[in-house]
């Protein structure tokens, strides 16, 4: 028998981690998990800084938190997260942060699809 990787996209955590308790309910016990992603490892800004102090090297530091060099902040700028100019477009990946990875046996495969599917995972 052989083994399929299943790599699926999620809007929320409880969606994710439902999906995640069914395809272990199969079987699958150890090769799964749940985890959020994000463009900017550091997410929104924790912090306040005080623009008028001149130590900000961009738009991104200010809105997003960002950290590292000018030309990195300058290309985080970029984005509709920073500037708030846009809604990010038609994209169907747009609001799908929670990533559920799992290694499933080819028996199960089907049914862990059909979890996913059900629960408006985007495979």
């Amino acid at each position: 028998m052989g083994e399929k990787s299943i790599i699926a996209y999620f809007k929320s955590p409880e969606d994710a981690n439902r999906v995640a308790d069914q395809i272990k309910s199969l079987g699958v016990k150890e090769d799964i998990q749940v985890n959020r992603f994000g463009k900017y490892p550091l997410g929104s800004s924790d912090k306040l800084i005080n623009p008028t102090s001149g130590q900000i090297s961009s738009q991104a530091t200010l809105t997003l938190g960002a950290s590292g060099d000018r030309d990195s902040g300058i290309l985080a700028s970029a984005d509709v997260s920073a500037s708030g100019m846009s809604d990010g477009g038609d994209n169907p990946i747009t609001g799908r942060d929670i990533l559920l990875a799992t290694i499933v046996d080819e028996t199960v495969f089907d049914q862990a699809m059909l979890f996913i599917k059900d629960a408006d995972g985007l495979v």
